[in-house]
């Protein structure tokens, strides 16, 4: 077994009755990022969910690690299921407890682990909400493309329908790792895994019209190593590129439940309705495992009985 970073016992011992694990936390997420080489985002969604589960813990008056039992983790868990909690976000407190009390056991604050118990929440069957093509392309003309933030978000839903990015990715896209004339997009996706993106000729025609007439008047004198910018210089933020996407929905009537990955979601969806290969469609999104990718011919299959259901006699 891997000895923990802190030798010293007696430090050890301080740690693990710090209230609320506050330094423990700290060396947890730099396992995270240099053992697990897990992104900032994922690191930042790990502590906030710790950070609930040891509120949850305060409250139920246990104050060290060695207190936590397996009834504080289902307890916690049913707890944020009934403040509404989705089960995807279940799914990830899920993943996060079992890798926090595994880091836990490994270098030795524990010598046992209360969340071996806990297993996945089944969530294959919640499929993601996705929009049809022809939902897409009226999301495609909502951009006035008149103006330098109409040609900017125009870039921005045409890049990000075509490449099936996450909307990190698109926020943090540096102009070197686009090359237009070969039309494709390098994206850095969890743990920094690089892949090669092509990109349609719409997608192509937007992106260099926003950076020959828009950005450089978004810019004005400030310089930008990033593709979509502000005012300021510094690249768009995730919760800007979603809320442009969001007023962009609402905009052209789209009802539906509008997410940061919508149009991630709806990429895949269409390939596989086209007749893409599975595996294409897995490295292209960027997943580690292609179990994560087959959800979306849950989606398509849905989609198939939805049809049946509506147009056959006997449906």
């Amino acid at each position: 077994m891997k000895k923990s970073s802190i030798q010293n016992p007696e430090e050890k011992k301080r740690i693990l009755h710090t209230p609320l694990f506050t330094s423990l936390l700290e060396h947890f997420i730099q396992y995270l990022a240099i053992e697990k080489g897990l992104s900032q985002n994922t690191q930042i969604s790990y502590k906030l969910d710790l950070e609930q589960f040891f509120l949850f813990l305060e409250k139920e008056k246990v104050t060290t690690a060695h207190q936590i039992t397996a009834q504080h983790l289902t307890d916690f868990l049913y707890f944020k299921k009934a403040q509404g909690v989705s089960a995807s976000s279940l799914a990830r407190k899920t993943a996060t407890l079992r890798t926090f009390f595994k880091f836990l056991l490994k270098d030795e604050y524990l010598s046992q682990n209360p969340a071996e118990i806990l297993s996945s929440p089944k969530t294959w069957h919640l499929l993601p909400e996705v929009l049809n093509v022809e939902e897409v392309k009226k999301l495609l003309k909502v951009p006035d493309s008149s103006t330098p933030l109409g040609l900017r978000d125009k870039a921005i839903l045409e890049f990000m329908y075509a490449s099936g990015t996450r909307v990190s990715e698109a926020a943090h896209l540096k102009l070197l790792d686009l090359n237009l004339q070969m039309g494709y997009v390098r994206l850095f996706g969890k743990g920094n895994k690089e892949r090669i993106v092509p990109l349609g000729a719409p997608s192509l025609r937007a992106i260099q019209k926003y950076m020959s007439k828009a950005r450089p008047m978004i810019l004005g004198e400030k310089v930008s190593e990033y593709l979509f910018v502000g005012s300021q210089g510094r690249h768009l933020t995730r919760q800007t590129l979603w809320g442009r996407i969001k007023k962009c929905a609402r905009l052209c009537g789209i009802r539906k439940e509008i997410t940061p990955h919508t149009l991630r979601h709806s990429f895949a969806t269409h390939l596989l309705e086209g007749g893409a290969d599975l595996r294409a469609v897995q490295e292209m999104l960027g997943h580690c495992d292609i179990s994560t990718t087959q959800i979306y011919t849950m989606v398509d299959r849905s989609r198939v009985k939805s049809v049946h259901q509506k147009f056959h006699p006997r449906g």
